[in-house]
Formats: structure tokens, sequence, C-alpha cells
């Protein structure tokens, strides 16, 4: 996550000048028809997405004749196309029809009593029942939905089976994070390799760890419980595994560092706990790992308890400057919340989409350079943990909390080992509060 944008439209109309060179002043108005088609505008911070879009968009055009779009779709910075469309969306003018909002930003388009975007009740509660619904709550407000994502963001373990056989460990003996604990430190004696790696300068390696506990950063009502119990034991437990060597600190400080990747490729550790769309990083990254690595659910924390957490996220929004709701909105339920929509989003992006009906499909089971690596059943291991994957609780604080965790706290405990779990907690908690 990125730092915390906290902007009124005072603070922000100096960054207007700068923001003005993204911007189109010959682009035709919103609504414009050309040669029968209607125009609608998407604002993006990732590539990869605005390719999904303008994929949709030609398979709605080829099904809908007399319904025509033409997508004009652009890709901005992270921070500028952020900055830029709070700023229009607080100045009344300027926004696009269609918008991504990064999840850890979501919170700051929600203010006050009449968001700037638009309800999606109507297309979303028609399929309510066959999406991941933790992964709908976080763009809601009031009970009210205003944002759709990509993909559930489930976090699994990925094994490297290879090093399990030399330990004699059968990955799907293990239940609870004992259970991990214990086969850790046969993984050591055996191989003389780590279990797995901790992240010291990102979070990913601690707060699935929370949420999957029903704990986070905030509760639900918003304040803080960085330092509450749970998380105190959760980090005691990560300094457990660095203790016992049964982890390291992650090369680079992070699972997205050219050093860990490195690393990893060569066998260095026997496990890293990342979410699903972390499978690209290994088909892209890690070659030699393909056929050595399969895919679980997390360890619970109690036998039964819940095996994953959803992580990550982006929420496609509709503005209320658009000129065309209506259409909007059907495109936006044809691209993702739709069967179609939800298996292109696999098949295109890798990812897991909200959609668990279409995770026994057979476009989710057919061959493709994720099943080549990791081997086929994906989906339907996911579909076994699809009641039990819970999303951290989204407040305008998170960037803040999300730095003190990556830069403070995990930074203080693994690798510095200048403070003690609740010591580094408490004081990123108490600046949390202030």
């Amino acid at each position: 996550m990125k730092k915390p944008v906290l902007l009124t439209v005072s603070s922000i109309l100096s960054a207007s000048l700068v923001l003005a060179g993204c911007s189109d002043s010959s682009a035709p108005a919103q609504g414009t028809a050309k040669g029968g088609a209607t125009e609608l505008t998407l604002w993006t911070f990732n590539a990869l997405h605005q390719k999904f879009y303008e994929n949709a968009a030609q398979r709605w055009n080829d099904a809908n004749a007399n319904k025509k779009i033409t997508l004009k779709a652009t890709t901005y910075p992270y921070d500028d196309m952020h900055n830029k469309l709070l700023l229009a969306l607080q100045s009344g003018q300027g926004a696009p029809d269609l918008a991504d909002i990064e999840i850890s930003k979501f919170s700051n388009y929600l203010k006050g009593d009449k968001p700037p975007l638009v309800e999606l009740d109507d297309i979303v509660k028609p399929v309510y029942d066959k999406l991941v619904k933790s992964r709908m709550d976080i763009y809601s407000k009031n009970n009210k939905f205003y944002g759709i994502d990509f993909h559930v963001g489930a976090v699994v373990m990925y094994y490297n089976k290879e090093l399990l056989d030399k330990a004699g460990i059968n990955p799907d003996s293990i239940k609870t994070w004992e259970d991990y604990y214990q086969a850790g430190k046969k993984v050591v004696a055996a191989t003389g390799k780590p279990m797995t790696t901790i992240e010291t300068r990102d979070q990913w390696s601690f707060w699935p760890l929370i949420v999957q506990q029903g704990s986070d950063y905030f509760d639900k009502d918003g304040k803080v419980s960085l330092d509450n119990a749970t998380n105190i034991k959760t980090l005691e437990f990560l300094k457990t595994l660095e203790d016992q060597k049964v982890a390291v600190a992650a090369p680079g400080g992070g699972h997205h560092k050219e050093e860990y990747y490195g690393f990893m490729n060569k066998g260095g550790a026997a496990s890293v706990m990342m979410p699903i769309w972390y499978m690209g990083r290994f088909t892209e990254y890690m070659p030699d790992l393909k056929g050595k690595i399969i895919i679980r659910p997390m360890p619970a924390w109690t036998a039964g308890g819940k095996r994953s957490a959803g992580m990550g996220g982006t929420g496609t929004s509709i503005t209320n400057q658009s000129k065309n709701i209506s259409l909007a909105k059907e495109f936006l339920a044809y691209a993702k919340l739709s069967e179609e929509g939800n298996k292109k989003i696999w098949e295109e992006l890798g990812f897991d989409p909200i959609r668990w009906d279409v995770w026994d499909s057979p476009e989710l089971k057919a061959d493709n350079k994720f099943t080549q690596y990791f081997g086929k059943g994906i989906f339907d291991m996911l579909l076994q943990i699809k009641g039990e994957i819970d999303s951290p609780h989204t407040t305008e604080k998170i960037p803040f909390a999300a730095d003190l965790v990556k830069k403070n706290v995990i930074f203080k405990v693994i690798e510095e080992k200048s403070a003690t779990p609740e010591q580094v907690l408490k004081d990123a908690a108490n600046e949390l509060r202030k």
C-alpha cells in the first residue's frame, strides 16, 4: 500500500496544474455518439486492467449490436490517478464514467452522507449469493455497494514439495500453525533450508495472519486494534519461527523483491504464504520451480478454524458525473459480475474471480500456464475454503497503518531485533490514535 491521501479541495487545487498534463482537453464530451456507439470513459492505474476492460468492451459490442460502446480507457500512475479522481469528484467536474479505486484508497471516496459514487445494488444483488461476500462488503457503506473487485485475493500456502519430500512431510497433514511449526523444524533438520520467509519491509507475512483470526489493524467500528492480544500473539509466533530458524527474513525485505525471487527460485525455502494472485510472480520470476510448487490452504490457528483471508483488491466504480449511468452499470456488470466476465478474469489476469460459482467451470480447469506450473485442482481447493475468506476492515487510516507495519513493526522485531512484539505494536497503535 502507499501513503494515505488526506486531501481537501483547497489542498489539492495546486495539484491540478500538475495533473492537467495528464488530461486530454481535446477529448469529446462524455456520452458523445460515434457511429451509433456511446462513449464511456474509464480511468485505471494498471495497464493490465485497461487491456481487460478493452477486451470486455469488444465482447460487449459483439453481443450488443444495438448498444455499442466506445470505451476510452486511460492508465495513469497510481498516485496521479487517485489524486486526479479525488479532485474531479470534489470539484464536481472532469470525472470519468468508471474508475478503478485501489482498496486502501477506497474509503477516501465514501466520505459524507452521499458519496460521489453511484450505488450498484441493482447489479450486485441479483448475483450476490454467488459472490464471495467479504469482497463486496469492503466496497460498501450503509449496506449499499459502490465498487466491484476483480478477485478474492485468497491467501494460500505455496509449498515446495521437493523440499517437503526430503523431510518426509506430507503437506496435507499440516492442518494448524502448530503442525506447520513442527513440520518446519523437520525441514530445517533434513535440508538445512528454512520452512518459510518473513517480510520485514512489507505486510503480507503479518496482515493475513491476523485477519484470518478475525482481527485487524482496526475493528469494525474503525477503532485502532493493532495492539490487541491477538495481534501481539501473532507477531510473537512469527518471532518464534525466526528464533528457531524455521523462518528467515525475506531477502530484500519482501516477497516482491529481485533478491527474494532469486533466493526462492533456487529452492531457498520450503514454503511461502501469499495470495492466489501471487501465482503470476512464480510463473514470471521463478521458472525453475515449475512442477515443484503445490498450493494448499493456510494452516488454521485452531482445529476447524478459518484457513484463508482475502487480501489486496481494486474496486471499479461509477462516478456520479457519468452521463450514461445505466449503460455504465450494464457494462460493469457484464465485465465483472457475469459468468463470462469472471472466467475471463482468470483466463486473462490469473486472478481468483469473485464469483465462486465459476470456480468449478471447465474454463477454470482448462490447461494453461498456471496449471502447467502448479498442477490442476487449484479452484477445487478454493471451493473448500470459500466461506473462510474474510477481508480487512477499511478505514481512512489504513495506508498510514500499513506504512507503520512495513517500516517499523516487522522490521524492528524480526530484522533489527530492537523491540518486543508487544512494545512495537503498542507504539504503532499509539501513533494511529493521535
